[in-house]
């Protein structure tokens, strides 16, 4: 057996292990996230809200808005092997990411996981300050301290965070520009292919993974592993597991509430074209081939177990797929 068939079938394994509820066909799976405003409007609506989680079993998963805006590239170029027809099938789901003529809105979500004991958990850390990485092209500053704080969370409180992957959208506020992690309690866990496909010089190696190796915080993963677990059999748990394809080590976050599964994709799929038909490349992909293995992975599990998505960059939090 190859290591990537290796691979795969251990995580099938990993979420075979467990029970889930069905989710609706290709729909929004929370009935609250159901005739959504425009972007603008969603910001000026939520703005000062306490935000509301998504229980799934011992835990609650709170989708945090960083930002919101176009992309600089038109979808179209963006998604060159998309079709019209794809395209049609693609606005049904997520009308709000359509903008005029072929501009392509997208959010950048993180996602806090709290668990019992008041465990919290962050999955991906946005785009971060004004002058982050992410500034040449984000609509920087990021809105997550906000957000943090709408959900009742402070930064000290965090014990773990998950990158998805390294790119400058997902860290930004991992660390502050002088290099002083965001979370200084927290263990950031990383895919360790993720790590080792970095150049010497590259952003994400000197803006956060040397700072986070310097104060002893960061964690690489090697594969599937677990973060969290409540209870023996059926209590849940949190755990990672390699989806790689956008980049080398990218890594998607399991979270099992023992009857109730939700997986946050990061950027297995960045737009619904690619839910409808995950045959559709990225034109940023690391891996083309490799890419689309891992998202017809996730959503045939996700469809198999019923499990709900949670996305990085559509402009609603919850997917469901039948």
């Amino acid at each position: 057996m190859c290591e990537a068939t290796a691979e795969f079938g251990r995580r099938r394994f990993l979420l075979a292990a467990t029970a889930v509820t069905v989710a609706g066909a290709l729909s929004v799976a929370d009935p609250a996230s159901a005739g959504r405003v425009p972007t603008r409007d969603r910001e000026v609506r939520h703005a000062g809200r306490p935000r509301a989680g998504r229980p799934v079993g011992p835990f609650e998963v709170t989708p945090l808005l960083d930002a919101s805006g176009p992309f600089f590239l038109d979808r179209q170029s963006a998604f060159p092997e998309a079709t019209p027809g794809d395209w049609e099938l693609a606005r049904a789901v997520d009308p709000d990411a359509f903008g005029p003529g072929q501009t392509w809105q997208l959010d950048f979500r993180c996602y806090a996981i709290r668990g019992p004991r008041d465990r919290l958990t962050l999955v991906d850390a946005g785009v971060g300050p004004a002058d982050s990485p992410a500034a040449a092209w984000a609509p920087v500053p990021g809105r997550l301290p906000t957000e943090l704080g709408l959900a009742g969370i402070d930064p000290a409180d965090v014990d773990t965070v998950v990158l998805t992957h390294l790119h400058e959208d997902h860290f930004g506020w991992s660390v502050m520009p002088d290099g002083t992690p965001v979370f200084p309690n927290a263990r950031y866990v990383v895919q360790r292919r993720e790590v080792a496909a970095l150049g010497a010089g590259q952003t994400a190696r000197t803006y956060v993974v040397d700072p986070l190796r310097a104060t002893g915080q960061l964690d690489e993963a090697d594969g599937v592993a677990r973060l969290a677990t409540v209870g023996r059999g059926a209590g849940g748990w949190v755990g990672v597991v390699p989806t790689p394809g956008h980049t080398p080590g990218h890594q998607s976050v399991i979270v099992d509430g023992g009857g109730r599964q939700l997986i946050v994709t990061g950027d297995v799929l960045v737009h619904a074209v690619q839910l409808v038909d995950p045959a559709v490349g990225y034109r940023f992909e690391a891996d083309p081939v490799a890419a689309r293995r891992s998202r017809e992975w996730v959503l045939a599990e996700a469809r198999a177990r019923g499990a709900v998505l949670a996305t990085a960059h559509l402009t609603r939090p919850w997917i469901g797929v039948d």
